[in-house]
């Protein structure tokens, strides 16, 4: 069964990180900040899902 939740986070990720890279945005921005958020968020929820 596909895992919804992470799916979604990890298509969050991708979409951020395409345009800090297109716009050269540094660290310490509200983007770089909440792909930052969302690694804790994806890392979490796999650990969770192994046990």
């Amino acid at each position: 069964m596909a895992d919804l939740y992470l799916k979604n986070l990890e298509s969050e990720r991708k979409a951020l990180w395409a345009t800090c890279r297109l716009k050269g945005l540094p660290k310490g921005t509200s983007e770089r900040n909440r792909i930052a958020e969302l690694d804790e968020l994806i890392a979490a929820h796999k650990a969770k899902k192994t046990g």
